[in-house]
């Protein structure tokens, strides 16, 4: 690991001068990819700016119906809050079957949403539900927000603050893990909302995605049953050594009928 400069701010104001003020910074959450990246002489920031001690980056409030959960809430702390369960709790047994327990109770919902790693769990999660991601500058929709492959709509100089859910009416996320990191290899969530059926895709792209054709077919019968005629091309999804772009395909309509049926 290389040299940096530490900062550890009590606001959010103070975050981004720090950042600002730095030649390369970087904002640090859970560190669960940072850290790991740094460690292995990948990355060389200038500065690390800590979220941690920035309170009002903490907590989880619902109100009309929408479930906002402060950035730099742990996965652990998502999967244990009772206000998730009652609201959405689809999005609280995504949250608990993340990584290990050690990686739940680090790692933090906005820190996972600004890395976007294509296996990620909560970009399929914000994009099924149609989040808003709230950062110190702006409001982003979560059709906005995801970009690439590792990429986001997020500037340089931009935080997440914060991440807003509007409950679904019935929503379920099924994930065919990779038994050594529990990254998803494919997850799907399906959620019934006020604009329709949005179902989300991760691990089996660069990058989380909505599912157009499964949504189509959920659209017309929410039923299991509706996406046996449905057939996921392979074209353009991931080919590795833990499962072909066609095993992945099969995997995105399996999962997708079980979280119909998850859903009741």
């Amino acid at each position: 690991m290389y040299g940096f400069e530490y900062h550890r701010p009590g606001s959010v104001a103070d975050a981004a001068s720090a950042l600002g003020g730095a030649d390369d910074g970087k904002f640090l959450a859970g560190g669960q990819t940072l850290l790991a990246t740094m460690k292995q002489r990948l990355a060389s920031p200038s500065d690390l700016v800590d979220l941690g001690g920035i309170a009002d980056l903490k907590g989880i409030s619902v109100s009309g119906g929408t479930v906002t959960i402060g950035a730099m809430t742990t996965h652990a702390e998502v999967a244990a809050s009772a206000d998730v369960q009652g609201a959405i709790p689809s999005l609280a047994a995504l949250a608990g079957n993340i990584g290990d327990r050690q990686v739940r109770n680090a790692g933090t919902i906005g820190g996972s949403l600004a890395n976007n790693d294509p296996a990620a769990d909560y970009p399929a999660a914000i994009l099924a539900l149609g989040a808003t991601v709230t950062t110190n500058k702006r409001e982003i929709a979560a059709d906005d927000f995801i970009k690439g492959l590792f990429e986001t709509a997020l500037e340089e100089d931009e935080m997440i603050t914060s991440v807003s859910f509007p409950a679904p009416s019935k929503g379920a996320y099924m994930k065919f893990k990779q038994p050594a990191s529990r990254f998803a290899l494919v997850g799907v969530y399906v959620a019934q909302t006020s604009g329709g059926v949005r179902v989300a895709v991760t691990g089996a792209s660069s990058h989380a995605h909505r599912a157009g054709m499964i949504e189509e077919a959920l659209g017309g019968n929410f039923s299991a049953g509706a996406l046996d005629g449905v057939t996921i091309p392979a074209n353009g999804l991931n080919s590795d050594l833990h499962a072909s772009a066609e095993y992945r395909a099969n995997l995105v309509k399996v999962m997708a009928q079980r979280a119909v049926d998850a859903c009741g």
